[in-house]
């Protein structure tokens, strides 16, 4: 649900049940949970093309601790392990193992984060979690550093001393983006190549941290080198398919019901400047960027520009998409299947993440795609008369 041009954990935290134990052939993760704050535990599945997590199993935890759950055969992809009702998930594998032991210990004082996990029997899930205990200590040096010159910068220390802390960071900040990039080289594994990149690029979105993102074109390099190593991933294939972007491109016909049953077609918006905005009322950095989207909308909306919200709400939930509508005073046409991630315009529009949005011009080619904050406006300025 960001711009980072891809981010495989970090989005949605939305489920859908599909039970795949019956397929032998698939994964059994299974191990103890200590101190277990919870009494269920879920098994989810991430696809490396939509990185939107699906539950394939859950299990009700034994008094001594133990579960066991299954997952159909898929490729290469992330699985997490998350406890009832729990925000994030207590640890993830990758499915390189037909049968991986997880240990899993809590402090009884703190139910949201287990205090370690033991992996076993799976060599690329050791190695994404050594990967992630590394990147975050590296994180901790910079942490400790930014703190140290927040309260000199208090005290009133001179500018000079100033640079010496920004001079202590930067290196750190290189050697990480450098040690990210020669460990997606060396992975093997396409789930744990793609995972390392998106986590580098995710936490490399906040300032706090002084990571440079790696540029689209040094990511389209990663994803075009690692789909001719694993040339049957689907969703790698995705991937480098969506990286080419939409700009330069007639936009896709689709048709879609307003909130009165009406049939709205997007072609029947020929003719102006429209921003397609894919958003639901569940998403909530869609629901924070919806105030960017109203100001552009009051601004431009008689220079022969409009909008048309397409809603990825989900099945039965209309009164949650109405009642975002009304609250968010989202005032042009809005429409949506609630189909939630099945509906049609994902796929036709190779749509990652939300919120996303394209804009089309008068003659229905897409001139622009993703304008979030700022971007958008600056965008319609400088095309609208």
């Amino acid at each position: 649900m960001k711009k980072n041009i891809i981010v495989i954990l970090c989005i949605a935290v939305l489920a859908s049940c599909n039970s795949k134990k019956e397929d032998a052939k698939g994964m059994e993760v299974s191990g103890v949970i200590t101190n277990s704050p919870g009494t269920k535990v879920y098994l989810e599945e991430i696809p490396m093309a939509s990185m939107q997590p699906s539950v394939v199993d859950s299990a009700t935890i034994g008094k001594d601790g133990k579960y066991t759950l299954h997952a159909g055969k898929e490729e290469a992809r992330v699985y997490n392990i998350r406890m009832e009702n729990a925000q994030y998930p207590m640890a993830s594998v990758i499915n390189d193992a037909p049968k991986i032991t997880l240990n899993i210990s809590f402090n009884k004082d703190n139910a949201n984060f287990p205090e370690s996990f033991e992996i076993k029997g799976s060599k690329v899930s050791q190695q994404m979690k050594d990967f992630m205990y590394g990147f975050n200590n590296h994180l901790q040096e910079i942490f400790f550093l930014t703190k140290q010159g927040d309260s000199l910068q208090k005290s009133g220390a001179s500018e000079e001393v100033m640079r010496g802390i920004q001079n202590k960071i930067e290196p750190i900040a290189d050697s990480i983006k450098a040690g990210v990039l020669s460990d997606i080289g060396k992975a093997n594994n396409p789930a744990l190549a793609m995972l390392e990149l998106g986590y580098y690029q995710s936490t490399a979105g906040n300032p706090a941290f002084f990571l440079v993102p790696f540029d689209k074109e040094t990511v389209k390099k990663i994803v075009k080198d690692l789909t001719a190593k694993n040339p049957e991933h689907k969703g790698l294939a995705s991937i480098s398919s969506t990286l080419e972007g939409w700009n330069g491109k007639m936009a896709p016909e689709f048709s879609m019901n307003d909130v009165n049953g009406k049939e709205i077609k997007l072609s029947s918006f020929r003719g102006k400047y429209l921003l397609v905005d894919f958003w639901a009322s569940w998403c909530k950095p869609c629901r924070m960027e919806n105030p960017n989207v109203v100001a552009a909308y009051k601004k431009f909306k008689d220079k022969n520009f409009t909008i048309l919200g397409v809603s990825l709400d989900q099945p039965g939930q209309k009164d949650k998409w109405l009642k975002a509508i009304k609250d968010d005073q989202l005032t042009w046409t809005q429409v949506s299947d609630l189909s939630f991630w099945n509906s049609p315009v994902v796929g036709l529009y190779k749509i990652e993440g939300i919120p996303y949005n394209i804009l089309i011009d008068p003659s229905g080619k897409i001139i622009a795609e993703n304008l979030r904050g700022p971007a958008l406006e600056e965008k319609l300025s400088e095309v609208l008369p």
